[in-house]
């Protein structure tokens, strides 16, 4: 067997395997093929896969009950680490035997429960540990760090951001303009994709930027945009980026960065206790002797059962390392690319039923590991089928089916069976 070249594209990998079987790139011995060179594959058994028969839209009279989902909901929530029960009822039981000792002594100490994992977080920001805060959630820590970073004057009051941001994203820059006193309409920039265009063009970015000049105080875009799956590149987008921050699921523990530059010049708007040094913490004078850098955005305890299941998530990467799965992540969502613009696309002329069309960037370095799918007939009626089958993913509005397929318990195999599903929905729909 071929060893995979580290440089290898997806489509190249796929026919390397289809030459090396004598098949088709589409036959499900492919991604078999695909899951066995998957130096990864082991992770799938740190979590927990959804059993179809505890889903709840699932209809049985199409699936095997026994049978894992298809789980390609990497948005909302991943799965569960297997370990999460593990760390929470570590915790509950020295909270049970113990008490309030447990503020002092075990693992995860709760007095510095979330600086005790925060060394795990470091390779998947890319930054150094003191840069790093796991605290709140993550409209909080956008909060507290406008308070901070955006100090507009007559001149200098403009927010950057992508049309169409995250919601959270967008109502909390919309509220800090409208604190300062400032017009939403003046001083909320928000560029836009050109016309016809789904996403967002590099050189469009740069050149409002350019344009726009000192009126910029703050330039705050997300790291992958929600709905198209654009990965945005911060660098190039602004080489002095104020703030930074990472995706959270709904009601996690959240994560913030402030770079070391910042350390000593700027200091949060908003402090509390845990913003205190810890050595001098409970000596209770009211005298603040601030954290330099992200600690000293911390307001108060952190949240010890979230960080547990934060702990058991970021051990997983740890393992994986991000090199590694940011190319398995490549070579999934590649795979996921090839099999539907065979079956699906437009531009195939073999096929006579709906189209399927991905808005995300085809560039791998232009998106993550999901796809945002639209369809040429209503999105609602696919994504319920979906559903019916075991497959999780999430529809957006307006048009959006979010497909995300998660290195770390993905398989290739499970791209081809969602791959069998959707074809099979979508020729039904034709026929119907």
């Amino acid at each position: 067997m071929m060893e995979p070249s580290p440089l290898e594209l997806p489509v190249d990998a796929v026919r390397r395997i289809a030459a090396e079987l004598n098949c088709d790139p589409t036959d499900e011995r492919v991604a078999l093929r695909l899951d066995e060179e998957d130096k990864l594959s082991h992770f799938r058994n740190c979590f927990y896969i959804p059993k179809m028969r505890d889903l709840p839209s699932i209809d049985l009279s199409l699936v095997s009950e026994d049978d894992d989902a298809i789980y390609f909901l990497g948005n909302s929530l991943g799965l569960q680490p297997k370990m999460v029960r593990t760390y929470l009822e570590e915790e509950l039981d020295k909270w049970a035997k113990m008490g309030a000792y447990g503020h002092d002594v075990g693992k995860r100490p709760w007095i510095v429960g979330d600086e005790s994992i925060v060394s795990l977080m470091k390779d998947i920001v890319g930054a150094h540990e003191k840069e790093i805060a796991l605290m709140n959630a993550l409209t909080i820590n956008l909060h507290l760090l406008l308070l901070s970073f955006f100090k507009p004057t007559p001149k200098r009051h403009k927010i950057l951001l992508e049309a169409k941001a995250f919601p959270s994203d967008h109502y909390a820059i919309e509220s800090q303009i409208q604190l300062h006193g400032l017009d939403v309409e003046k001083s909320m920039r928000m560029v836009k994709p050109r016309e016809g265009e789904e996403t967002l063009r590099m050189e469009d970015i740069l050149e409002v930027i350019e344009e726009e000049g000192d009126s910029i105080a703050v330039i705050l875009f997300s790291g992958l945009h929600f709905y198209t799956g654009q990965l945005f590149n911060i660098p190039a987008i602004t080489k002095a980026g104020h703030a930074k921050y990472l995706n959270s699921g709904a009601g996690g523990l959240a994560g913030a960065f402030v770079h070391e530059k910042h350390a000593h010049t700027v200091k949060p708007a908003l402090v509390g206790w845990f913003g205190h040094d810890l050595s001098t913490r409970f000596n209770m004078d009211n005298k603040l002797q601030l954290i330099p850098g992200a600690n000293g955005f911390r307001i108060s305890n952190p949240p010890i059962l979230l960080v547990c299941s934060l702990h058991a998530s970021l051990e997983v990467f740890q393992q994986a390392t991000m090199t590694a799965l940011r190319r398995k992540s490549i070579l999934l969502t590649g795979y996921l690319e090839y099999m539907l613009k065979h079956y699906h696309s437009k531009d195939n002329t073999e096929n006579k039923g709906p189209i399927v069309n991905i808005i995300t960037p085809s560039r791998a370095e232009e998106r993550g590991c999901q796809l945002t799918l639209t369809f040429s007939i209503p999105k609602k009626s696919v994504f319920k089928e979906l559903e019916k089958r075991g497959v999780v993913c999430d529809k957006r509005e307006p048009d959006g089916i979010r497909v995300a397929p998660v290195p770390l318990y993905n398989s290739f195999h499970d791209v081809y069976k969602f791959i069998r599903l959707l074809t099979s929905i979508l020729d039904s729909s034709e026929r119907s």
